[in-house]
């Protein structure tokens, strides 16, 4: 029988949000699962603290074209889901950046299954 537990996401300070600095690849770390043969099932939402709507990609362990996920987040509009329980592996970094620096946060958790 599978064992869920909630994690923080390994790059978050204490659970605060995680500040898109990076405005190329490669993107703000959001999370490296670490642990091997273990599931992540990762959970994320974004806020925009901009006055206009900023693009956000998210690189799922990379850079190549289907290991990528583009977002447009709504301007002051709280918090906008974007990921929704995707399960990585051990191995697989999860990055992001965004158009605009400093103006996106990320929150987030893993329900870790083991």
């Amino acid at each position: 029988m599978s064992v869920y537990s909630k994690q923080m996401l390994n790059q978050a300070v204490s659970g605060t949000p995680i500040l898109i600095a990076a405005t190329s690849t490669p993107g703000t770390s959001i999370h490296l699962p670490a642990i091997a043969g273990v599931i992540d099932e990762t959970w994320l939402w974004a806020t925009n603290v901009h006055t206009a709507a900023v693009v956000l990609t998210i690189e799922w362990g990379g850079t190549t074209s289907g290991f990528v996920q583009k977002v447009t987040i709504p301007a002051a509009e709280g918090l906008f889901q974007i990921v929704p329980g995707i399960p990585i592996l051990s191995g697989v970094t999860v990055k992001a950046f965004a158009a605009t620096t400093n103006v996106i946060n990320i929150w987030g958790f893993v329900n870790r299954i083991t």
